[in-house]
């Protein structure tokens, strides 16, 4: 059974994923990293495929990204990274990005490396719904991959049901319209979405995104849905010096440093 899969049979509460660009801070330190994170607590842990126009992403992974690219980062070298992972840790794994280097790399060929080395999950949100489901979601399956959707405050609650109905893994609730790392807390309107995420009874679930960088953040998204994604958070630590252990500590018990 996939890993995710395996995770939300046994955990739905509470489930922290942590976000960081692979190839940064170190080009070579991407599966030390995983690693670390999986030790510190983290219930998944999601690698970021560096791309030279991370348009949904605040300055914070903008930034690692553009690091890990000038220092040679690229798919191939993250699969070499990966081939390992496996024997060292069995966190969920999952890989997030934009669907223009997949497609370079080549779609079946992304697919299958993914599966070769223990990938559990995709995210990439700038895929289309009917490009997913003409040319992805028979190679996402017989590779054993999740698929994940994004659902943002504004997604109509149909488009909410389709979305939820073609992941597999669970699903991504953006928490604002902004850019990632770029929200500070969340306000009424967006606890008021939580809530409706809520009691939409989905089939998946929901893991909310963007804007999470204390525990009081990521206590919030708890009280209303499975869990969190902390992302440009990390980020910062990884620049601040701050251990993957010490940070998932101050996340799920005190507020971050950031």
């Amino acid at each position: 059974m996939n890993n995710l899969n395996k995770l939300f049979g046994k955990k739905r509460e509470n489930v922290l994923a942590v976000y960081f660009t692979a190839g940064y801070p170190k080009v070579d330190g991407t599966a030390d990293t995983i690693v670390e994170l999986a030790e510190a607590g983290a219930d998944i842990v999601e690698v970021g495929m560096p791309f030279s126009d991370p348009l949904a992403d605040g300055p914070t992974i903008q930034q690692s990204s553009k690091v890990a690219l000038d220092q040679g980062m690229s798919l191939v070298r993250l699969f070499s990274q990966l081939e390992n992972i496996r024997q060292r840790t069995s966190v969920p794994l999952v890989l997030m990005g934009y669907l223009n280097p997949v497609l370079q790399f080549g779609l079946k060929r992304f697919c299958q490396r993914c599966r070769e080395v223990g990938v559990d999950g995709l995210i990439l949100p700038d895929m289309p719904m009917d490009f997913f489901e003409e040319n992805c979601k028979a190679l996402f399956e017989a590779n054993g991959l999740c698929s994940i959707f994004l659902v943002t405050p504004q997604t109509p609650d149909e488009r909410i049901r389709q979305l939820d109905a073609a992941s597999t893994g669970f699903l991504y609730a953006v928490s604002t319209n902004s850019t990632t790392g770029s929200s500070r807390g969340f306000g009424p309107e967006q606890q008021a979405y939580f809530q409706k995420l809520a009691a939409m009874n989905l089939k998946n679930p929901v893991l909310v995104g963007f804007g999470i960088s204390t525990h009081e953040d990521f206590s919030t998204v708890c009280r209303h849905l499975n869990g969190g994604v902390v992302g440009s958070a990390f980020i910062r630590a990884q620049e601040q010096g701050i251990s993957e252990k010490a940070f998932v500590k101050n996340l799920r018990e005190r507020q971050v440093v950031s």
